[in-house]
Formats: structure tokens, sequence, C-alpha cells
């Protein structure tokens, strides 16, 4: 199964999350593309987990995941329609199929094929096995009464499902499991039942654990995963006499692995039916046990306009808008990586930084594609081009800012595995430093928002004494390595941090000079 999912994830690449930012604006489309993308993938905890990336990020809401949800919850039930099919007669020939093609082929798509083949035929080969194993199991005395017990206890049966799910780490194997038992006797259709509702609870486990440390957003992500199969789990064990018969209605052949594999589906089509409507109460359910409020970034352009383009001068002032959100941006990712290396846990912070990092990149690729355009019309005045030409130059000294950030985050992340700490006066010398260089970087960005010269002119002063702080600091940290005060380990790191703040000051004074020389301005 691992096989066959990780085949299907490769051959289908980024366009599955392409599909799934793109399609999701309506709630029913985000069930439709929740159960394609899981469909295609065969994992709903993949799904669930890029939809808690998603969100992570700012690019989805918590409204338009939890349709993803529901239709995730559907299309993970087509590997137990495939398996009902018994194709085991199939499995050895594809097997070796799947093996020719995946050894063979140079092309990375027809390898990722093969593993998809490779995978299906093994998956069938192994409920072949796993069906005769389980043949002797059924005389056992001790496993009869147990599954008897299960079966005169309904919730034993939602806490069997959990728990072999979260073992297994996959709800479609777990179901596999469940129609081979079946199939042999060991267990009745209504017995399967509870266990089935318990599969999908326990398949939220690897989304929980996704969203652990993440933002508040998406841990109300997670959240509203476990409760949406919560809620339809009490449904189904409350209707559960209602359920069978139906189930049994909409399977006239194919025996109880058929049963199984349709009862999976139709659980999880009417669990979706049901909450569809109540999208929204869901979400609100999730923020009122998960309260607060959090900030989340827009993740792409939110000024610069395509429209505006055929009006070059309203075109430069939204790119310089863009800039400044650019750069306060990476402000805050600076802010955050001088907390990260004074924490000894930093590890909620960090993906932030990486968060912020990915918003930052992508705006340096969108304002840098939006002012080529703008250059390549021909139409600009010798003073818009010279503007253009600056905002250029000012982009990717922003970026560099953010680049410098996740160096000093990475030095954090390898301070806190190591257990490399560094002495209070040191601490406190870094601390100083991070406060300026902020503060710095502060002025350059107001500078460049306000288009105010004189404040940028600040900027190369303060940039000066940072200079001289920088080179003061290094011969303080050298004297307590002589003096034994601080250890070797820390030095590495100290000296390094030391550096990338020095340039950060000096992208910030690249920022002023561009304001200085009139070269970025908010006005024509």
């Amino acid at each position: 199964m691992v096989q066959m999912g990780n085949g299907l994830q490769k051959a289908a690449g980024d366009k599955l999350r392409g599909i799934l930012k793109a399609l999701t604006s309506k709630t029913w489309m985000g069930v439709l593309v929740g159960a394609l993308v899981t469909g295609i993938i065969q994992s709903s905890a993949a799904t669930t987990v890029m939809l808690v990336s998603f969100v992570n990020a700012g690019l989805m809401t918590l409204t338009q995941a939890v349709g993803v949800i529901m239709g995730a919850n559907i299309g993970t039930t087509m590997t137990a329609q495939l398996i009902a099919f018994r194709l085991s007669d199939f499995a050895l020939p594809a097997i070796g199929l799947g093996a020719i093609i995946f050894i063979f082929s140079k092309k990375r798509t027809h390898k990722y094929f093969g593993q998809i083949i490779l995978g299906f035929a093994i998956l069938f080969l192994g409920m072949t096995v796993m069906t005769e194993a389980m043949k002797p199991l059924s005389a056992n005395p001790s496993l009869v009464q147990l599954v008897a017990i299960v079966g005169k206890h309904r919730l034993l049966g939602v806490l069997a499902g959990i728990i072999m799910t979260i073992v297994i780490q996959s709800s479609s194997a777990t179901i596999g499991i469940l129609m081979a038992a079946a199939s042999q006797g060991l267990i009745t259709f209504e017995t399967a039942l509870p266990i089935l509702f318990g599969d999908n609870i326990g398949t939220c486990v690897t989304a929980v654990l996704a969203s652990m440390g993440a933002s508040l957003s998406a841990r109300r992500t997670a959240l509203a995963h476990v409760l949406f199969n919560v809620f339809g789990t009490v449904l189904g064990l409350a209707f559960l006499p209602v359920f069978s018969k139906v189930v049994v209605w909409l399977t006239p052949f194919g025996g109880v692995s058929r049963l199984i594999a349709n009862a999976h589906t139709s659980f999880n089509i009417l669990n979706t039916l049901v909450w569809l409507p109540m999208a929204g109460l869901l979400a609100r359910i999730v923020v009122t046990l998960y309260p607060g409020e959090e900030r989340i970034i827009e993740h792409g352009p939110k000024y610069i306009d395509k429209r505006m383009l055929r009006t070059p001068s309203a075109a430069i002032q939204l790119s310089v808008q863009e800039l400044v959100r650019m750069a306060k941006i990476a402000q805050e990712m600076l802010s955050d990586a001088g907390k990260a290396l004074l924490s000894d846990s930093p590890e909620n912070i960090l993906k932030t930084i990486e968060s912020h990092e990915e918003i930052v990149d992508n705006l340096q690729s969108e304002i840098i594609f939006y002012l080529s355009t703008l250059m390549s019309q021909g139409s600009l005045t010798h003073r818009q081009s010279t503007q253009v030409a600056g905002m250029l130059h000012v982009v990717n000294d922003i970026e560099r800012v953010g680049d410098h950030a996740v160096n000093m985050g990475n030095f954090a992340s390898y301070r806190a595995e190591k257990r490399i700490d560094f002495s209070d006066e040191a601490k406190s010398e870094l601390a100083d430093l991070f406060r300026r260089v902020d503060a710095i970087l502060s002025d350059a960005v107001n500078a460049l928002e306000r288009n105010d010269p004189a404040l940028a002119q600040d900027v190369w002063e303060k940039e000066k004494i940072i200079d001289d702080i920088e080179a003061r600091l290094r011969d303080n940290h050298f004297k307590r390595l002589n003096d034994g005060t601080c250890l070797p380990a820390s030095a590495v790191i100290y000296i390094e941090v030391l550096d990338n703040l020095e340039r950060l000051a000096d992208h910030a004074v690249n920022l002023a000079d561009a304001v200085v020389q009139n070269t970025v301005s908010l006005q024509e």
C-alpha cells in the first residue's frame, strides 16, 4: 500500500497541490476535490497533512479545509472497493510487469507508474495471503470468544478500529484486514461496522501529529478532521441497524467483502451529506474549542494588479506597496530568528520562519515578473525606467534579509539540537545587536513606505555604529573563549550570527540608498 501510494503521489506531482489550492472556493467543490485527490493518492492522511500545511501558510481557510476533509474520507474508500473485486489471480503477473517497468524504465514518470502497478499487485497478493492465513484462526476458541465480546459491545469495536488504524497507519489496510477476517467467518458484517467507524477516527492521528507546533489554524484543521469523524461515528452507532440494512439492500451480490467496502463508502458519503450544509457550523465549533486569534499573512501578492500594467504610474505605486509589505514580512522573520536563537525550544518559531520564507520567495518572483512585464512594454519614461530598475534591486535585498533570517533560524535549530549554550554575557550581546539591526531595518522599511530621505540617511549613520559594535563583540567573544567562559562549540554559531546580522544591516542600507537616490518612491 505504501508503494502504491508513493507511486501515485509522485506520478501526480505538484498538480495535486495546485488542484487543492485552486478549486476549494466553495465547500461542495472542496468535497469533490478532496475525493478526487485522495482517490488518486489513496491516503486521506496525506491529503489532510497537505491541508494542514496549506492552512498553516494561509493558502486556505478553515471552512475550505473542512470541505476537503469530507471529500478525503470518501476518496480513501476506493481502495476497499478495488480489493473487493478479488483480482488476486492477476497479482503475480502484475507484480512482474510493475517490477520490470519500475526497474528498467529510464523516464521518471514511467517508473512511477511501474511503482503504482507493483503496489496494487502486492496489495491484492497480500490480501490473498492474509485471507488464507486467517483460516485456522476461525477455529480458535479464544479468538472467537473475543470477537463475540466485541460484537456485543459496539464501543469496544470502535476502540479496536481506532487502535488498529493508529498502529497500522492506514485506514485502507484496516478495512482490508476486516474484509479478510469476515471472508473467513471470523467476524460478521454487523460486528465489522463499529470497527469500520473507529477506523475513520484512527486515521486522523497523522494529521494531528502534523499539526503539532503549527499555527492555530492548522491545529484547528486537524481537530475538524477528528470531530467530523467522531460525529459520524456517533450517528453511525445510533442508526447501526438501519444503516446495516441499507448497505445489504445496496449490495445484492459480491459477498461480505463487498458489503464491508460498500459500508465504508456509504458511511462516509452519508456523513458528508449530513455535515456539508453545516460546514460553517463545524468550523465554528472548532474555533470555540480552540479559541484565539491568529494573523495569517496572505501567500500571494496583495497590491500588484495586472490590469494596472497599462497605467505605469499606478503599477509602480502598487509595486512599491507590495515591496513594503514584503519587507515587513522579512522584518518579522528577523525578529523571530532572534527569539529562536535565544530559545531552548525554537521549533514553533522556526516553523513560522519557514512559512514566511515561502511567502517572501513567492513575492520576490511575483514582483520581479510584474516589473519585468511592465518594463518590457516599452511605454515607460526615463524616470519610470529608473524607478523600476531600482525596485528590482530592492526586491532582491529584501529577499536576502529573509535568507539571513533563515540562516540564523538554522543556527538556532542546531544550537537547540546539540544543546549548545551561550554565556549570559554572549546572550545579552546578541539580544542587543538583534534589537539594533531590527531597528535599522525598521527605519529603512519606514523610509521606503513614507518616501522619507531624512529617515533613510539616519540608517547610514546607525549602520556605521553596528559595524563598530559587531567588531567589538567579536573581540569580546574571543576573550571569553580564551578565559573559558564560552565553549568552542558556541564560537562558530556566535560568529556566524554576527556575520549575518552585519550583512542584514548592509541590506537595510541598500534599501535606504534607494530612497535617498529617489529610485523607489510611492510618488511619481
